[in-house]
């Protein structure tokens, strides 16, 4: 490519990131939830495929987000630039390409449920500014460096030339520092995860009126390496399909029980925080956590109970589903009787005595025991729609996954890690076992396809949380496969048919190979 086309897809990439940032920054002021970025990488995970977003998961874990950013700045960065050069050699041909852009953004906003009329006015915004400066800085290229000129024309004069060049130049170099300050006000302006973040600083969790289980002696068997029995909120697993965090300032927060219910109801943040309290230990896990995963914590929860609420509404005969909403549209189908049948279903505020997190739902989610997080662990909730299966569905369900999900038994091995080398001798083997709202029984190890062999099992601090477990095992220098086994408190052990997480989650003995020397 010869270098005036280098230089045309650099005056592309400086009016196309001008164009994103102006659009960005718009949405900044007029629509703090939703952007065109947001909006096309909410678009794009909505029609990934379940199979690539589980290996995506598994590839990049809780960072899978950060990486799609990365992918669709590269993309524009390629289409920007490619915008340059077809503009440069032909009028209009850029343009059209920008267009295109401008069109595909403005779709991802208008089709988003968070979309308001403001926030369709940031990508065409984008895309008007972005065909301005091609055209511009096209034009001033041209006038350094014509893209098709006759080989019978006459030299431009020297200082005409040096006059041209310094002229794109100092376009290229203003448009892209444009586009920076542009990207800095928005970055200002997109704290209003400030707001929040500085409500949830200053605020104060209110004291439970149902304290928390207490913590079994025992409980915790301290060997080292083993995932502690409360996981840390900075250590806590982040699973959903929000590509940016969603800014809830609390004292505008509300949330509204509406469908078949007596009557609808609406609370706002203050009004939940008087509401009694219950502090619960309550693990949670991912329908997307493979077999020895780690896409599971257990965490000290606050929260109202779901059933008050719901007892407020008044569900109606023939009910059988709340389908929760969250800020950002993203909906879950939890059993109605999985709210109403006395478990500790919350509307959480708190997470191990602090507000929650911020990318964990503030100001308020739902934690529910025994089901898996995609039908029940809405975060910034915002709705609760009392109906039945039969007339809606969440956001996953037409995706490939079940509009029901019950967790299932699992174990997995903590220490020693898989391919780490053992001294001969006795071997500490260590995990944890879980089946939330059942319980765990026994946990039993097998090595190289042998006898089951008990492992000492830690009490757990309820049926809704995991356990620890234990076993030393003599072992002499070869190589080991060692499996293990979980048995819930109904007596049934986890099944050891390996199945994959679609549609209701992963099933199979967690497998690891041991070297002992």
């Amino acid at each position: 490519m010869k270098t005036s086309q280098w230089w045309a897809a650099s005056g592309g990439v400086a009016a196309g990131a001008a164009g994103v940032a102006a659009g960005e920054l718009i949405a900044g002021i007029w629509s703090p939830l939703l952007s065109p970025v947001t909006a096309l990488g909410g678009a794009v995970i909505d029609a990934t495929p379940p199979p690539v977003k589980d290996l995506a998961i598994q590839l990049f874990g809780t960072a899978d987000k950060a990486v799609l950013i990365i992918c669709i700045a590269l993309v524009a960065a390629v289409l920007a630039a490619a915008a340059g050069v077809l503009e440069y050699r032909r009028k209009g041909t850029g343009l059209l390409l920008a267009a295109l852009a401008g069109a595909a953004g403005f779709a991802a906003v208008v089709t988003r449920a968070q979309s308001t009329p403001n926030a369709a006015v940031a990508p065409v915004a984008a895309a008007a500014l972005t065909m301005v400066l091609l055209r511009v800085l096209c034009r001033r290229l041209a006038a350094w460096a014509p893209a098709a000129a006759p080989s019978t024309a006459p030299e431009p004069a020297p200082e005409l030339t040096s006059s041209a060049r310094r002229g794109f130049l100092q376009a290229v170099a203003v448009t892209g520092l444009a586009a920076a300050v542009a990207g800095g006000v928005t970055a200002v302006l997109r704290r209003a995860t400030v707001a929040a973040a500085d409500f949830r600083s200053g605020m104060a969790l209110p004291s439970p009126s149902t304290a928390p289980q207490p913590v079994p002696a025992g409980a915790a068997l301290g060997v080292d390496g083993l995932s502690p029995l409360i996981t840390p909120n900075p250590d806590f697993y982040r699973i959903d399909t929000a590509l940016t965090i969603p800014a809830i300032n609390p004292p505008e927060w509300t949330l509204k029980v509406t469908g078949m219910v007596d009557r609808e109801i609406e609370i706002d943040f203050a009004t939940l925080l008087a509401k009694p309290m219950t502090a619960r230990h309550i693990t949670i896990a991912c329908v997307s956590n493979e077999v020895g995963g780690s896409l599971i914590g257990n965490a000290l929860w606050l929260g109202w109970p779901v059933r008050e609420l719901l007892a407020m509404a008044g569900p109606k005969a023939g009910a059988d589903m709340v389908l929760s909403r969250s800020s950002d549209g993203w909906t879950a189908s939890t059993p109605l009787e999985a709210l109403t049948d006395g478990r500790d279903a919350l509307l959480a505020v708190g997470m191990n005595g602090d507000p929650l997190p911020l990318e964990h739902g503030f100001p308020v989610r739902m934690v529910v025991p025994g089901l898996y997080g995609f039908v029940s662990a809405t975060k910034w909730l915002t709705e609760l729609k009392v109906t039945r299966f039969a007339d809606d569905i969440a956001y996953w369900t037409p995706r490939g996954w079940s509009d029901h999900g019950p967790i299932k038994t699992q174990s997995r091995i903590d220490v020693p890690r898989a391919g780490r080398t053992a001294k001969a001798g006795t071997v500490q083997f260590g995990g944890i076992a879980w089946a939330q709202h059942r319980g765990i029984e026994r946990v039993d190890l097998r090595v190289n396809r042998g006898p089951w062999q008990r492992a000492v099992l830690a009490p757990g601090i309820s049926r809704d949380t995991w356990y620890q477990w234990q076993l030393g095992i003599d072992l002499t220098p070869g190589e080991y496969e060692v499996q293990v086994r979980a048995t819930d408190a109904t007596g049934t052990p986890q099944p050891e048919t390996r199945a994959p997480v679609a549609p209701d989650g992963a099933t199979g003995f967690h497998t690891i190979t041991v070297r002992v020397a």
